[in-house]
């Protein structure tokens, strides 16, 4: 009796005349464009000017791409540089083998580079993505349904997602371990956003939340795969990467609690009237000219008190009009210094 399953697609690419559409890149593509407009979103939210997002992930994407391409070439440099491979095969990353730890990590130079360009803080900005790269995985999980790759261990549950035979694989019906993180990478990336607005998070807290709460879950979904993995102490590798690396996002999660409470007032200066422009001077003057701009009219309040008082004094009449009149003098005299001295000052600005 047949059982229920999930089909595999037949083909992962299509060829639309001599180009072929990869399933595998497309949902690299739809994840990028995923993160990019929630962290927008959110990034505007926090004080941020519109398009600064997508600026820094110039910078990011591509790293993160070379990065995972790495990581993931590193770990299983077998499959490039084994007995009867070819090395070459190092380079089709349309093939699949990206791994997150390795994107997350070269993605986080190229956005520090980003960050440092604009003169905003990688952590702001970090935090701001966190909910969308979780997304983004979500996205990209579905390539490895496409190639009919990292798939879990057999089974014959409802759920199970049917394999083809192929190089290095048996046909049959297989946890879909691609699913699993999808639906994981979903829920994370909620968690992030209802934490970060029921506790404010800042100073790249929701980002260390984002990676250790993916962690746990990659712990034991990476625990049900069957494909060639390194083993350490009999525990495959990316298990032990996950432990380590949530160990380190609590680490710093409380630290930075400690250390740096509250959240960035202003994350972007430029967008909020702040220090702007080349290195915060255009910005800056502006506060100060705004502060003496403030000081002036203070000033002339006061003078335009005093010609008041002494316009009274006039008007009061021949009993009380000279003492009255020369208090108002005084008062007008001892205010117009202060006119005169700060006039300049706001012209200067």
């Amino acid at each position: 009796m047949d059982i229920a399953y999930i089909p595999s697609p037949s083909t992962g690419v299509i060829h639309l005349g001599p180009i072929p559409l990869r399933g595998y890149a497309f949902c690299i593509i739809i994840g990028v464009f995923v993160a990019v407009w929630l962290g927008n979103k959110r990034w505007i939210a926090r004080g941020g000017k519109p398009g600064t997002v997508a600026d820094i992930a110039v910078w990011a994407v591509p790293f993160g791409l070379v990065g995972g391409r790495l990581y993931h070439v590193i770990t299983d440099y077998q499959l490039y540089f084994g007995e009867g491979r070819n090395w070459v095969d190092a380079f089709k990353i349309w093939e699949g083998g990206l791994g997150i730890w390795g994107a997350i990590a070269l993605g986080a130079v190229g956005a520090w580079i980003g960050c440092r360009l604009r003169g905003i803080p990688l952590p702001a900005w970090a935090d701001a993505l966190a909910p969308g790269i979780a997304l983004a995985q979500a996205c990209g999980r579905w390539g490895n349904w496409f190639n009919q790759e990292l798939y879990g261990r057999a089974t014959d549950l409802p759920w199970a997602v049917e394999i083809s035979a192929g190089p290095n694989r048996d046909a049959g019906t297989y946890h879909p371990t691609f699913l699993y993180e999808s639906l994981w990478c979903i829920g994370v990336a909620f968690l992030v956003i209802w934490a970060d607005r029921r506790f404010k998070l800042g100073h790249g807290r929701a980002f260390a939340l984002y990676v250790a709460a993916y962690c746990v879950g990659r712990g034991w979904i990476e625990y049900m795969r069957v494909d060639e993995a390194h083993h350490i102490l009999g525990v495959r590798l990316n298990v032990w990467t996950s432990i380590v690396v949530f160990v380190l996002a609590v680490v710093y999660f409380v630290l930075s609690a400690k250390l740096r409470p509250g959240r960035e007032e202003v994350v972007e200066p430029d967008a909020s009237g702040g220090e702007g422009g080349k290195d915060g001077k255009d910005g800056k003057a502006a506060v100060e000219a705004k502060a003496k701009g403030k000081a002036v009219a203070k000033d002339d309040g006061k003078a335009e008190a005093g010609d008041k008082a002494a316009v009274e004094a006039a008007d009061a009449g021949p009993k009380d009009s000279a003492p009255a009149l020369a208090q108002g003098a005084v008062k007008a005299d001892l205010r117009k210094p202060a006119v005169d001295a700060e006039a300049p000052e706001a012209d200067k600005s």
